[in-house]
């Protein structure tokens, strides 16, 4: 997970890519950057660490140009600590390309061997990022019959990398002389849309993004999600080119986006966000009716922030009170995407502080919106014990997590998933909870996808089923061994 941006302007895009990549902050915390373009020339600035703290004045002032891209990083692939490879990534030929991306690629031994073996090309880097901007680059450079380069070529080049590529993916890249490229897997794993406002010169001006949330907060009118499979291709002056570049598209979006991962007041493939959370919340309850007693529950409460509004739905539902016992720092970031179980585990009581007021003699049902590593959970089942409370029932508005994810999403171990081997009687155990219930795999597909025409959501961390069909246990294990959470 992490989250991207790509703008073309008639003014200098540097401001706005700044105040675009803050809004998309809770998407990583590692590292962050922006390249610009002023005419042929790229101008880049990255760092670890957050947006307000990664950027100062004489790097805004260094970022020219009235076209450009910024990222935040979630590690996935790769060394967090490496800032090397922090992206915008960067390679010369052809023309000189500038690449950012979401997601995770998930054949990276084969494009590793290929691209040395094959394509003769030096990758630097542990990032499959970089892996993918080399195989775009040398697609590119095979499409090239002359000196200038035409969106037939560029879509050529997309069509070719999505048969190279396996896994997730939502790039945006500059193509230096020539404009901005923006395109998604053939599966629609990571989300992406687009967005356009209108000068009042009648100048079109255009913004790609991982989160509707920064169109909107840049007065953009949204025009759509990008396609699976699609690329689109905005040339300098702002003329906009779409066409679909895979042989078989299907839309099926990461289920773990409407979960925790993207804002509320976003809206992706057509769904808000906030109301798919809030449907959460009613099946929820429902499920909670039927395995235990609500009287025996005096009052819900919510982890703060995501889980807030299916919480509000299970009160709501249930005629029990609604109450909040937790107190979030604002100042520490998101427990679940911070590198290293010891720094999850230290940032959790920074994070939250239960007031005792609210928890004393009571039986607490809390509402958190999916458990991963049972980190965060064991704490809060702790604290709430601390502050007094009589029983505690911790509920889940998503299934159990019992698969790893490969798809963006730092979940590579089986070992390290609470519910990975265990009944949930089990979990509730390992928690220290009284009680212990979970939403259905059916109800939740049912909560995101409910008004809309899509069929099938990426469930793989909850099912084990794997959409892009090239997951095999062969490549899980690899990915235990070799990789990091």
């Amino acid at each position: 997970m992490c989250g991207i941006v790509g703008i073309v302007s008639t003014e200098p895009v540097n401001q706005q890519i700044y105040d675009s990549l803050l809004l998309l902050q809770h998407r990583g915390q590692d590292s962050t950057g922006i390249a610009t373009a002023d005419g042929p020339v790229f101008h880049m600035a990255k760092a670890r660490g957050q947006v307000r703290e990664a950027f100062r004045t004489r790097d805004m002032r260094s970022l020219l140009g009235n076209i450009g891209l910024g990222h935040v990083r979630y590690t996935t692939k790769g060394a967090a600590e490496r800032e090397e490879e922090a992206q915008p990534f960067y390679v010369n030929a052809p023309y000189g390309i500038i690449l950012v991306h979401n997601g995770n690629l998930t054949n990276t031994r084969e494009l590793s061997s290929d691209l040395f073996s094959i394509d003769r090309r030096h990758v630097n880097s542990t990032s499959d990022t970089e892996m993918l901007l080399n195989v775009l680059a040398t697609e590119l450079q095979g499409q090239i019959t002359g000196l200038d380069l035409d969106p037939d070529q560029v879509f050529q080049a997309v069509a070719q990398v999505h048969e190279r590529v396996e896994g997730s993916y939502a790039v945006i890249a500059m193509i230096a002389g020539y404009g901005l490229l923006a395109f998604r897997d053939p599966f629609g794993i990571r989300p992406l849309i687009l967005g356009r406002r209108t000068t009042e010169a009648g100048k079109d001006e255009w913004i790609v993004a991982s989160e509707s949330l920064v169109l909107e907060n840049g007065d953009y009118e949204i025009v759509r999600d990008v396609e699976p499979g699609e690329a689109i291709f905005i040339t300098l002056d702002g003329q906009m080119i779409a066409r679909q570049c895979a042989t078989n598209p299907r839309l099926i979006p990461c289920s773990f986006e409407y979960v925790y991962l993207a804002r509320p007041d976003s809206v992706m493939n057509g769904i808000s966000v906030y109301e798919a959370r809030l449907r959460m919340g009613d099946r929820l309850a429902t499920t909670i009716e039927t395995h235990m007693d609500k009287g025996d529950i005096d009052v819900v409460m919510p982890i703060p922030d995501s889980s807030r509004p299916a919480a509000m739905q299970v009160a709501q539902k249930l005629g029990i009170e609604y109450r909040e016992g937790f107190y979030k720092n604002r100042y520490v970031g998101r427990t679940f995407i911070m590198p290293g179980q010891a720094q999850r585990r230290r940032s959790v009581r920074q994070k939250l502080n239960a007031m005792g007021t609210e928890f004393k003699g009571k039986n607490i049902l809390i509402v958190d919106d999916s458990i991963v590593r049972g980190t965060t959970s064991k704490e809060i089942v702790e604290m709430a014990r601390a502050a007094g409370a009589n029983k505690v029932t911790f509920t889940s508005a998503a299934p159990p997590v019992r698969y790893p994810h490969v798809y963006g999403i730092n979940m590579p171990s089986r070992k390290e998933l609470v519910a990975h081997g265990r009944k949930i009687p089990e979990i509730a155990r390992e928690l220290g909870a009284d009680h212990m219930i979970y939403q259905e795999v059916a109800d939740l597909q049912a909560a995101i996808t409910q008004g809309t025409s899509i069929e099938q959501l990426d469930m793989s961390c909850f099912t084990g089923e794997y959409v892009t069909g090239t997951v095999t246990e062969e490549y899980l294990e690899w990915v235990e061994q070799t990789q990091l959470s």
